[in-house]
C-alpha cells in the first residue's frame, strides 16, 4: 500500500486561467468509515476503485491503494453505493514544483472549491499560489466522503 501525503485548502480566487487540464469526477462509496473509505469514480473515459485507510494526526497522510476498473464496472458499483454521488471538475494547476488538484463542486456541495497538493513528506515546502485561502487539511467535514453525507449546500 502507498502512503498518500496531502494538504488541502479552501479556494479564495481565480485559479482557471493557470489550469492545464480539466476532467468530469463522478463517485461514490461503498464503504465511508473512517478506518477505511472504498470508492468508485468514474474520471473522464476510466473508472478506478480506490481503498484509503485512516488518517495521520494531522490529516495529511494516510495509506491509499488504487486500481483501474472498466467504466461499466463502475456505473454498476454506484447503484449500490451510500446515497450522495460526488460531481465535480477537477482542474490541475502547477505552481512552482508541484501540482494543485483544484476540484470545483456541483449538485449539493456547489460553491465549495478546494485544492490539493500532494508531498514527498508533511513538512515539504511548496509555493502557495495567490488563490489559495485558509488550509483545512485535517478537517474531516470537507473529506469527500463526508461531503456525501453533509454536504456544503447544508453547512450554510
Amino acid at each position: 500500500m502507498a502512503q498518500e501525503i496531502e494538504r488541502k485548502f479552501l479556494v479564495k480566487g481565480n485559479f482557471k486561467d493557470a489550469a492545464f487540464k480539466a476532467t468530469r469526477i463522478t463517485q461514490g462509496y461503498l464503504c465511508s468509515v473512517p478506518e477505511r473509505t472504498v470508492r468508485v469514480r468514474v474520471k473522464g473515459e476510466k473508472g478506478f476503485i480506490t481503498i484509503k485507510g485512516i488518517g495521520s494526526d494531522s490529516g495529511a497522510s494516510r495509506f491509499e491503494w488504487e486500481k483501474e476498473i472498466p467504466v461499466a464496472e463502475v456505473q454498476d458499483l454506484l447503484k449500490i453505493c451510500e446515497p450522495g454521488v460526488i460531481d465535480k471538475t477537477r482542474y490541475l494547476v502547477k505552481a512552482g514544483e508541484h501540482t494543485f488538484e483544484v476540484d470545483e463542486f456541483y449538485g449539493d456541495n456547489d460553491g465549495l472549491t478546494v485544492a490539493e497538493v500532494e508531498l514527498s513528506s508533511e513538512n515539504e515546502a511548496f509555493d502557495k499560489p495567490e488563490w489559495l485561502g485558509e488550509e483545512v487539511t485535517g478537517d474531516v467535514k470537507y473529506y469527500n466522503s463526508m461531503l456525501m453525507k453533509n454536504p456544503y449546500k447544508n453547512w450554510k
